[in-house]
C-alpha cells in the first residue's frame, strides 16, 4: 500500500492523512446537511486534524505489524482513529489551560471566540469559544469510535482491541484530571510530574497505541509485557522532551511562544526538579514567576537560566537517556516480528531528538 520512504513515521503518515481526509469529508456532509452554520465547526476540526506527528497512529501501525500483522489496507483506518481522539485531547487540553494557540495557529476556542466577535452575536465571545471547543472535542471523540469500528478489520479483531482501546481512553482523561490537579495544588513533587506523565502521556501515546495493534493481530497477551516495556519508557522519554521544548524550544519549531508552558504554570519534571535542586532564595524567584501570564521574554531567560545553572535541566536529559536506554534494550525480546524492530528503534529518536 506504500512504498518504504526515510521513517517509519512516514511509511504511515501518507495513508493515515489519506484515511483522515475521506472520513472527515464525508462527516463534513453530513454537518452541512443539518445547517451551513457548522462549516466553521468543520473548519476548525479539520485545521487541528491537519498537522500533528501522527505519532499514534505509527506505533499502532507498527505494533501491529511487530505481532505478525500485514500491511493491509484496513489497518490504516483503526490506528488513524487515534488522531481523532488525540484531536479531542488537544482541544480540551487548550481550553484547560486557556492557550492561545496550537501548532503556530490559534487554539480551536480562539477560533470560535474570533468567528463570535466578527459577527456581532451577543453575549460572551470567550463562553462561545470554550463552549463551541469542548462540543468539537467530544465531536472528535465520537468520530474515533466511530472510524475504528468503522475500519473493515474482523469484528473478532475489532473486539480484542476494545480493551486497550477503552483502557486507553480512561487513562488519558484521568492523567489529565491529575495534570489539572497537581497544578492546584501547587505540586513541587517528582514522583506527583512522573505519575501524570505516566497517564497523561506515555501509556496514551505509545503503550496503548502499540497495545491496540498487537491486540488486532492476536497477540495481546503474548506481547503486552514487552510493549508496555518499551512504551511506558519511551512515552516517558517523549513527554519529557516535550516539557523542555515547551520552556527551551524555538517558537519557529514548536508553534507556541517562548516559555509559555512557565505562563501556564505547568507542574512539569522540570520544575519539579528546579525546585528541588536549586537554592532557597532561587527556588523562591522561580516559584514567584511560575504561573504569571505576563512573563516578560527577559524573565523567561532568566527561568531557564535558574533551570540549566541548579543542574534541573541537566537531571532532565540524563532521565531521557535512561528511558531511551530501558526502550532499547525492550526491543531486544524476540516476541517482536523482525519486519518491525527497526521501525521502533527509528522511532525511539523520532519521539526524543526532536525540535517540535
Amino acid at each position: 500500500m506504500t512504498s518504504t520512504p526515510s521513517s517509519p513515521v512516514d511509511f504511515v503518515r501518507a495513508a493515515v492523512d489519506s484515511e483522515i481526509a475521506e472520513f472527515t469529508e464525508r462527516r463534513r456532509a453530513q454537518l452541512l446537511e443539518i445547517g451551513p452554520e457548522l462549516k466553521p465547526v468543520m473548519e476548525a476540526l479539520e485545521a487541528m486534524l491537519a498537522g500533528g506527528k501522527r505519532l499514534r497512529p505509527a506505533f499502532c501501525y507498527w505494533g501491529w505489524r511487530g505481532a505478525g500483522g500485514g500491511d493491509i489496507p484496513e489497518i490504516y483506518p483503526a490506528a488513524a482513529s487515534l488522531e481523532f481522539l488525540q484531536a479531542c485531547a488537544l482541544i480540551h487540553d487548550d481550553v484547560i489551560d486557556n492557550s492561545d494557540t496550537r501548532r503556530g495557529l490559534p487554539a480551536t476556542h480562539k477560533r470560535l471566540e474570533e468567528l463570535h466577535g466578527r459577527s456581532g452575536w451577543s453575549g460572551s465571545a470567550a463562553g462561545f469559544g470554550q463552549g463551541s471547543a469542548i462540543l468539537i472535542g467530544d465531536l472528535c471523540l465520537a468520530w474515533s469510535d466511530e472510524m475504528y469500528q468503522g475500519s473493515g478489520l474482523p469484528l473478532e479483531a475489532l473486539r480484542a482491541g476494545r480493551e486497550p482501546f477503552d483502557a486507553m481512553r480512561t487513562e488519558v482523561m484521568a492523567g489529565q484530571y491529575l495534570d489539572m490537579l497537581e497544578q492546584v495544588r501547587g505540586s513541587e513533587s517528582v514522583e506527583a510530574s512522573l505519575r501524570v506523565m505516566h497517564y497523561k502521556a506515555a501509556k496514551y501515546t505509545i503503550e496503548r497505541p502499540l497495545h491496540i495493534g498487537a491486540a488486532l493481530a492476536g497477540r495481546y497477551p503474548e506481547l503486552a509485557g514487552v510493549y508496555s516495556a518499551y512504551g511506558t519508557a519511551l512515552g516517558v522519554a517523549f513527554q519529557l522532551r516535550d516539557d523542555l521544548l515547551g520552556v527551551f524550544g524555538d517558537p519557529e519549531e514548536t508553534g507556541k511562544p517562548a516559555g509559555d508552558d512557565l505562563r501556564e504554570g505547568k507542574r512539569t519534571l522540570l520544575v519539579a526538579e528546579t525546585l528541588e535542586r536549586a537554592a532557597a532564595d532561587d527556588a523562591a524567584e522561580f516559584r514567584r514567576h511560575l504561573g504569571d501570564p505576563d512573563l516578560t521574554p527577559e524573565t523567561v531567560d532568566r527561568m531557564r537560566a535558574l533551570a540549566t545553572g541548579c543542574g534541573a535541566l541537566e537531571a532532565c536529559e540524563r532521565r531521557i537517556d535512561g528511558y531511551v536506554a530501558q526502550a532499547t534494550r525492550a526491543l531486544e525480546s524476540p516476541l517482536i516480528a523482525d519486519e518491525a524492530r527497526s521501525a521502533l528503534a527509528d522511532l525511539i529518536v523520532a519521539a526524543t531528538a526532536r525540535k517540535h
